[in-house]
């Protein structure tokens, strides 16, 4: 491996929904996990691109085979264009940083910790070839890494298909530290679209408008005021109040996250519960949802108390962790893919 000022290291946090990279050389970028090809020769040429990624090729799903390739935080096994997905997306991301020509390419990749026991073939594959030596860890480990919380710290990393939680003990995390639930975003999308649709059956929308109203108005707890959307009934647009079923489907995430980071608790040795409990930390994008740090203190009040808080920047903070692990590895830490 090439000395650390000769190669470009890379942290990208590999998500369901959103991708994020960080390199050593100052750049970031943000993606959203979606790949398309063209269907048929109009397509081609009112794209005219052979691959649409993130945001473009949500605008251009009619003329697309869209693909999402990670589902509820795992590589779709058994597609081999999920697989291809996953691999042209991590291309992308790595060509948004623009590696100079012969710059050996060094990644450090995050991913729900499901991922990490399932799917490490899997991201071998898919990084082999574009990148020169990998790392691959859970993203609430890389969290932890890149806030120098490393110590009697809980992690819960609330994302699009995936919650995580880790437990951090000054050490790599092992399996018994950290959990998974399949409670994330994407259950929430679903629960708000099944509610929209019971209660205005004759309105049109998607699962991918449902869940824009959700990422910009998503709460828990008492309302600060009514979310009022337009959807179209009949070729008309109507204005309709979600607030209620906004609230009941953020909500829904609260009772398991609640359970899991109680019963990681009681694990924690009895001498350092206490400041574990004073140092959980959420990240994700479910960390952006108003009032929920605070429902889950309330819930260690019940155990004695505690301190919940959100990290700063919860779209680079996984990536920024990993770039964090990639520039402090030593060089018996990568798998070599090269050569």
């Amino acid at each position: 491996m090439s000395k650390k000022s000769d190669a470009l290291h890379v942290g990208i946090d590999l998500g369901t929904s959103r991708s994020a990279i960080s390199p050593s050389n100052g750049e970031r970028h943000v993606v959203e996990s979606y790949v398309g090809w063209p269907v048929d020769t109009v397509a081609r040429k009112v794209v005219k691109k052979p691959i649409l990624f993130g945001r473009e090729a949500l605008d251009n799903r009619p003329m697309l085979d869209l693909h999402r390739p990670l589902e509820r935080g795992l590589i779709k096994e058994g597609s081999e264009k999920d697989e291809e997905a996953v691999r042209e997306l991590l291309r992308h991301l790595i060509s948004l940083v623009d590696p100079k020509d012969g710059q050996k390419v060094l990644a450090v990749v995050g991913v729900p910790a499901e991922a990490l026991r399932v799917s490490r073939q899997h991201l071998r594959n898919a990084v082999k070839g574009i990148a020169d030596a990998l790392m691959i860890v859970s993203e609430p480990f890389a969290v932890a890494y890149g806030m120098d919380a490393l110590l009697h710290t809980m992690i819960i990393d609330i994302g699009a298909g995936t919650t995580d939680f880790c437990v951090m003990n000054g050490r790599y995390p092992t399996d018994d530290d950290q959990r998974t639930l399949m409670n994330a975003g994407d259950a929430v999308d679903e629960q708000l679209l099944t509610l929209l649709r019971a209660k205005q059956p004759d309105a049109r929308f998607s699962v991918f408008l449902v869940r824009e109203w959700k990422e910009k108005c998503s709460f828990v707890g008492e309302p600060k005021g009514q979310v009022i959307v337009t959807v179209q009934v009949r070729a008309k647009s109507t204005p309709l109040d979600i607030t209620n079923e906004i609230r009941r489907a953020c909500e829904s995430l609260l009772p398991p996250i609640t359970e899991t980071m109680l019963d990681l608790l009681v694990r924690v040795e009895p001498e350092f519960q206490e400041r574990v409990r004073n140092n959980v930390i959420l990240a994700g994008g479910g960390s952006l949802i108003p009032g929920f740090a605070q429902h889950l203190e309330m819930a260690l009040g019940e155990v004695g108390g505690g301190k919940v808080r959100a990290v700063e920047d919860p779209i680079f903070a996984g990536s920024n962790g990993s770039l964090a692990i990639a520039l402090e590895a030593s060089e018996a830490d990568w798998e070599q893919l090269s050569g």
